[in-house]
């Protein structure tokens, strides 16, 4: 445990914080709890609030260039106005929701190259404000939004990549203002007319609207374009579906409408 000293903000000898986090394992819908623990350093000083929040990084489409940019997307106020005396200890618990559509940052048992995802602490002393470090957390699968993605490797898809673009899907009711992009090559069956699919899923308590986009092949009559299928699965059809079967089916309902024939 190290404690994150404010100097920048308020001078040596201010008010240190540290936030010790209860576990990292969450899951979209949950909650991370833990502790914010804070002391005064050799002088008096009114501590306006504290606050900590969920942050992670998106890439951000410009007009010329892409470029990462750092999204907060939840924030809970801890304390008011309060005064911190020197050598002072005070510990503040927290427990902050984790928004259903939530990225993931955990798949197949591994973390997800480039996923940031974490709390953010805020210590504000005359509109001065310390945002500290990124306490890392673990984001994993739903277990309906885990037996799809097992389904798909199952199918002999092998992941390629994920990353979150900044914006909303046309037609798709979000509340966050990104959305996450799982990847994979195609099957080998699938291989001859799809080049790659994305995975997205938008979730709210009643389930996961599961969001396809197949890159098409491009041939020599017309060049490769994008198709993109929704559909909609209630938190309790996690168990007793096989799921291979469901998204492979999937899959080939997507094709055979567009007559890419396998």
């Amino acid at each position: 445990m190290v404690f994150k000293s404010l100097k920048r903000a308020f001078g040596v000898g201010g008010p240190t914080v540290d936030t010790v986090l209860d576990g990292p394992d969450v899951q979209p819908g949950g909650y991370v709890s833990g502790q914010v623990r804070f002391a005064g350093g050799d002088h008096e000083v009114e501590v306006e609030r504290i606050t900590v929040a969920l942050q992670t990084r998106v890439e951000v489409e410009g007009a010329d260039s892409e470029y990462d940019a750092t999204v907060e997307f939840q924030r809970q106020q801890l304390t008011g106005g309060f005064r911190l005396g020197p050598g002072q200890q005070h510990a503040v618990p927290f427990q902050l929701p984790v928004p259903w559509e939530t990225p993931i940052t955990h798949m197949y048992g591994q973390r997800l190259h480039g996923m940031t995802m974490g709390v953010r602490t805020e210590l504000e002393v005359a509109r001065a404000i310390d945002k500290g470090d990124l306490d890392p957390i673990n984001v994993h699968p739903l277990p309906v939004q885990g037996a799809i993605l097992d389904a798909f490797g199952q199918l002999g898809f092998r992941f390629k990549g994920a990353d979150l673009e900044r914006g909303h899907i046309h037609g798709v009711h979000q509340t966050l203002p990104f959305y996450q992009e799982i990847e994979f090559y195609a099957a080998h069956q699938y291989a001859s007319r799809i080049n790659e699919v994305e995975v997205t899923f938008v979730t709210d308590p009643h389930g996961t609207q599961v969001i396809i986009e197949f890159d098409k092949r491009g041939g020599f009559i017309s060049e490769g374009h994008d198709a993109i299928n929704r559909f909609q699965i209630g938190h309790a059809q996690a168990a007793g579906v096989n799921w291979p079967a469901e998204v492979e089916g999937w899959v080939r309902q997507a094709t055979e409408r567009r007559g890419w024939h396998f």
